[in-house]
């Protein structure tokens, strides 16, 4: 009898136990939940963290984070108002802020992500198609540049340069976010923030722009080497002419130096000639001699002006004839 009134016992400890265990749940920091019984919300959504009691066995606990949450769409493949196709990346922060509408509607998360990529990449494509790329690529306090810089572009492009922002890319952002914000509410979610985080050209167009961008890069390329050029014969030009100029000037100085000397010269030899002709001459002789080239031989007569001096120099040289000096 005792054996069996302890076991009763142990046994109705145990079910008091699994009964207290199935009605108390604990909700921790930063998340919210619902209490679902037979498979149906009731009650309000539970959001302060703490201790809880619910009916034990018949109502379960369904557990949704408060914090924000990530999504992350697929690139899309999506012509511009200018029929140019690019690839837009986009990206949004958002959270559940009615976590029993957001069960009975969309469950779970992998739910509400699914959801997501169909309202967002559909409003997208819609903002997407109906701007042109300059408005998604540029903000709206886009500014012009300088016009020194825009003559460094081709044509096209400073037309491109030159259009004015009527949107821009936040203003299209903040557009998708109002527009996606409509619908996404009857899910019991909240869209805090959309972003474009990527635009790009498809491939075949990425192989235009670029084929573009290296044929302008030559065009400017090949400016500048003509500019160079032009610049450099210009500079040989005037070079050439200070050359020429300064050759001139230093020839003519150089003539009028030697003229100056020359007439000095003139003059003094003159001077010299009038004072002593006789030295003069025998002055001139010497020098005409001593200009003669080395190891020659210099064959006089008697008759010579030059043999004269040499008389005069030696009166007993020897009989009349000729005379040999070397």
């Amino acid at each position: 009898m005792n054996n069996t009134l302890k076991t009763v016992l142990v046994g109705a400890v145990v079910i008091v136990l699994v009964v207290l265990y199935s009605a108390f749940y604990t909700l921790e920091e930063g998340w919210q939940a619902v209490i679902v019984q037979f498979g149906r919300p009731v009650g309000e959504t539970v959001t302060e963290a703490g201790l809880h009691v619910k009916l034990p066995f018949v109502q379960d606990v369904r557990r949704f984070e408060k914090r924000l949450l990530v999504w992350d769409g697929d690139p899309n493949q999506i012509p511009t108002k200018g029929r140019e196709f690019i690839w837009v990346d986009t990206t949004a922060r958002w959270r559940i802020s009615d976590a029993r509408t957001f069960l009975e509607n969309v469950a779970s998360e992998e739910g509400a992500q699914s959801r997501l990529n169909d309202i967002i990449d559909s409003v997208v494509r819609d903002q997407v198609s109906s701007s042109e790329l300059v408005e998604l690529v540029r903000s709206s306090s886009w500014e012009v540049p300088e016009q020194e810089k825009l003559e460094e572009v081709a044509e096209e492009q400073e037309k491109e340069l030159k259009k004015e922002i009527t949107r821009g890319r936040q203003e299209i952002t903040r557009t998708i976010l109002n527009e996606a914000r409509k619908i996404i509410p009857q899910y019991g979610i909240e869209l805090v923030d959309v972003r474009i985080k990527r635009l790009d050209y498809v491939e075949s167009v990425r192989e235009r722009v670029y084929d573009r961008m290296i044929s302008e890069r030559k065009r400017v390329a090949a400016q500048f080497r003509s500019e160079g050029e032009g610049r450099s014969a210009e500079i040989l030009g005037e070079m050439e002419k200070e050359l020429r100029q300064i050759r001139s000037t230093a020839y003519r100085k150089v003539q009028e130096t030697q003229g100056g000397a020359d007439a000095e010269a003139t003059q003094i030899y003159g001077r010299a000639y009038n004072r002593d002709p006789e030295f003069y001459a025998f002055l001139r002789t010497l020098e005409v001699l001593r200009e003669r080239p080395e190891k020659t031989t210099v064959i006089m007569t008697t008759d010579s002006d030059f043999y004269r001096y040499l008389k005069r120099a030696a009166p007993d040289s020897g009989p009349s004839g000729s005379a040999r000096a070397r």
